[in-house]
């Protein structure tokens, strides 16, 4: 689905909501920001969007504050992994570049929450010893960034029913989320694996729990389709409460 397409499926949930954005941010954003991937410096129409989003409803706020510290880790860690010297010249550009994107997540999420944002916290990236050398062996880093990435995308995509009340912001969310789910990819080629997530295999497991499912929208697509569950479970992604990501999330933070 395109952008002009997300929008219009916005439009019929809250039909105001081009009305509700005064005329500069209209132009500026809809017409040509939204256009573009979420990369370098954050536009300022951007942060000038969600925070009047976010100071019209607690749930926007809450909302943006996980995604926030969700982003903190991420772009912490790689920060780090490059500063450590273990990435190799082949991988470095990838992680330069989503280095560069999760910074920029932080930047457009600071800048709409302003001084309700959370503060980041300080981060054990051994997971209270579990990855021990995720600083000094490059596939323990791979394994701990790709369990980030995929924990993103799922995460976004748990939060994205609770922003139908603030549709512009529903709208950067789901740029990012596109662009999280670029990473992992990314992150699992460099690994040697599939581009998508099979059945529920993956470390650590609450990363990857219910990601089997091959029921879709009441329908067992197995029995329909007579495809194997491992092609139907790459054909979806399931989203990750709030709960659940911060399982995933609470033996990183020191």
């Amino acid at each position: 689905m395109n952008l002009q397409n997300i929008l219009n499926e916005i439009e019929k949930v809250d039909a105001d909501m081009y009305e509700r954005l005064d005329h500069v941010t209209r132009r500026h954003v809809f017409q040509g920001w939204l256009k573009k991937a979420l990369v370098g410096t954050a536009p300022v129409a951007f942060s000038a969007v969600l925070n009047k989003a976010y100071a019209q409803n607690n749930v926007v706020a809450e909302v943006l504050n996980f995604a926030l510290t969700l982003e903190y880790l991420e772009a912490e860690f790689y920060n780090k992994s490059l500063a450590s010297g273990i990435i190799p010249a082949m991988a470095r550009p990838y992680y330069e570049q989503i280095a560069k994107h999760e910074n920029a997540h932080v930047d457009v999420l600071k800048g709409a929450l302003g001084s309700a944002a959370v503060m980041k916290p300080n981060f054990d990236f051994t997971a209270k010893g579990t990855f021990a050398d995720v600083f000094s062996n490059v596939q323990t880093n791979y394994a701990v960034a790709q369990a980030f990435e995929d924990t993103g995308v799922r995460a976004y995509k748990g939060q994205a029913a609770r922003l139908l009340v603030s549709p512009e912001v529903l709208t950067v969310a789901l740029q990012i989320h596109s662009v999280e789910a670029r990473h992992a990819a990314r992150i699992r080629y460099l690994r040697g694996e599939k581009g998508w997530i099979t059945l529920a295999n993956g470390a650590p497991q609450g990363v990857y729990t219910g990601d089997e499912a091959q029921i879709q929208a009441g329908v067992d697509l197995v029995q329909l389709t007579g495809l194997p569950a491992t092609v139907v479970s790459e054909a979806f992604d399931e989203p990750l409460s709030r709960e659940s990501v911060l399982g995933i999330v609470t033996p990183f933070l020191a």
